[in-house]
């Protein structure tokens, strides 16, 4: 599939999520569990549908991980419980393509981004996220936003 790579200025969004580090290994059986404690506190502040599922990426070297954040855009204030907290997707230039179909083809999204960035002298930063659109049981209606930071621009 060809990703198209655009280069934006974005501005910060609102999330509440649920912070760990892991490595990639691990985070297959992680992230169902964070986002299900999301989704428990949302849904317990009477919250049930219109916030796109997130996932913020941070390399992190000193550990040799990865931090994660999963969660969701908020689109509305609610309060917050357990190891859910606030933050946000960062604010700045990104280079960002959209994916359609299922998710298993996010890796070619991912290296199209990196792959766009090389050909145009650009450095991503260690911080990406992707942003799902509603879910479908289509796989043909189901995309993901991918975003890198360009290091400089936040």
């Amino acid at each position: 599939m060809d990703h198209e790579v655009t280069l934006e200025e974005v501005a910060a969004r609102p999330t509440a999520v649920v912070p760990a580090v892991t490595t990639w290994s691990e985070f297959p059986a992680l992230w169902p569990v964070l986002s299900g404690e999301v989704w428990a506190c949302l849904r317990a502040a009477g919250i049930d549908r219109g916030c796109r599922n997130v996932m913020l990426y941070r390399d992190d070297p000193a550990s040799g991980g990865v931090g994660v954040e999963i969660g969701v855009e908020l689109t509305r204030p609610c309060p917050l419980t357990g190891r859910v907290v606030a933050s946000s997707l960062p604010a700045g230039r990104v280079a960002r393509t959209r994916h359609h179909g299922p998710y298993a083809g996010l890796g070619d999204a991912h290296r199209a981004v990196l792959r766009w960035c090389a050909a145009h002298g650009l450095e991503p930063s260690g911080t990406r996220w992707e942003v799902y659109g509603p879910h479908s049981d289509d796989p043909a209606q189901v995309w993901t936003d991918v975003q890198y930071i360009i290091r400089g621009s936040s």
